[in-house]
């Protein structure tokens, strides 16, 4: 199945991790009576690497790792193995090993996204289609559209209320 990302926006830190094991697309209501998380389920659009990817077409610069910012929010690095042993001691389920993890999005990140005309969104979706690792499953221009668009939009909507964005890794 390989590796889903959630992109989601939220009020703070802590309401970015409450139930750290359910996603954070689809509509999940994290507790009876709370709201859902707005999010977009993304499959395997990774922040660092495919995401960034995007950013740069966006801001017209070459991919680069530093384009997005991330801070790994969950499984929180106070309490995270140090050693060898520590690590061959960890049970099979714990997130330290497969997840599911968090990962706080630079403001940089929500802002260019935020701000992109909409006239450009067609073209950047023609641009992001040609990067090597869509080549593989042959993503179409019009599924990275409605992709960019519904990003776009929860950058726009997080922006709005002063939200960072956030993406949640399951493997």
């Amino acid at each position: 199945m390989g590796v889903l990302y959630d992109y989601y926006r939220a009020v703070d830190r802590e309401a970015a991790i409450v139930r750290p094991d359910l996603g954070r697309a689809a509509g999940v209501r994290i507790l009876p009576g709370e709201p859902v998380f707005d999010g977009v389920d993304a499959k395997g659009i990774d922040p660092t690497v495919i995401l960034a990817q995007l950013i740069g077409f966006i801001r017209g610069v070459p991919w680069s790792s530093d384009l997005v910012d991330v801070m790994t929010l969950y499984p929180p690095r106070e309490g995270a193995p140090t050693t060898d042993e520590e690590w061959d001691a960890l049970p099979e389920d714990s997130p330290y090993l497969d997840g599911p993890g968090i990962e706080e999005l630079s403001i940089s990140v929500r802002d260019t996204l935020a701000d992109v005309d909409d006239e450009r969104l067609p073209e950047l979706a023609r641009q992001w289609t040609g990067i090597e690792e869509f080549r593989i499953g042959h993503v179409d221009s019009d599924y990275l559209l409605s992709l960019i668009e519904a990003l776009v939009g929860l950058a726009r909507r997080a922006k709005k209320e002063d939200q960072l964005l956030y993406c949640w890794v399951c493997v």
